[in-house]
């Protein structure tokens, strides 16, 4: 997901799946493990769609840990009516017609129409998705639906942060970026052109050029 922002800053570091962690505190805890284990006291976090819910959680529970903070893609919102039930439905179809059912069914509205025809775009997105499996699709939808409320959280970040998303985001649209960044102090809004939800592989160059300007905001104390 991350492969062009991490040839363009070969400093950073990706967190891949989160173990078996199920719940977004504990995500958070294995983010914190793995900076503790790069002997990263403080750092600049990026989080992208779930991630930006762990990258919260994050904030939540080490504030002063987290120099700088993008929110990419993703929401502050708590579960809403219906949502629950869903994410079950979208979660049977796994067990009901296989997992690369639900994989052609989840993945394609995440992705800007013109982009699904791009298969040097589109199927190592596929692959990706296959290759995480139900057992990851199953924990990351307990903690989406177990998520907490961040209503609190937000007015308190400090941190310089980075609220981007795709113009054709229909996932996480625009219009919920803009909330979040009203609410967040020192907050930056970048709306990508062209680019739906997977915004770091399908539009690289326009988010790694906001990732420079963000890193190169005077980080918090």
């Amino acid at each position: 997901m991350f492969a062009p922002q991490l040839a363009a800053f070969p400093d950073s570091r990706a967190i891949d799946g989160y173990g078996e962690a199920d719940s977004l505190a504990d995500m958070a805890r294995v983010v914190l493990a793995e900076a503790d284990a790069q002997g990263a006291t403080r750092f600049d976090l990026f989080g992208h769609s779930m991630g930006g819910r762990v990258a919260l959680e994050v904030v939540r529970l080490a504030p002063d840990r987290v120099r700088r903070l993008a929110l990419s893609s993703t929401g502050a919102h708590p579960t809403k009516e219906g949502e629950p039930a869903k994410r079950e439905a979208l979660r049977q179809i796994g067990y009901d017609q296989g997992f690369t059912a639900l994989v052609d069914s989840w993945l394609p509205p995440m992705v800007a129409e013109a982009n699904r025809t791009r298969p040097e775009l589109y199927e190592p997105m596929r692959q990706m998705s296959l290759d995480a499996g139900q057992d990851m699709f199953d924990r990351h939808i307990r903690a989406l639906v177990g998520r907490p409320d961040v209503a609190d959280l937000l007015p308190r970040i400090a941190c310089p942060t980075l609220v981007m998303t795709g113009e054709l985001d229909g996932w996480a649209p625009p219009a919920q970026h803009r909330e979040i960044a009203a609410a967040i102090p020192n907050s930056e809004l970048v709306i990508v052109p062209g680019a739906g939800h997977m915004l770091p592989l399908e539009e690289p160059e326009a988010v790694n050029a906001a990732i420079a300007s963000w890193l190169s905001q005077p980080a918090s104390d």
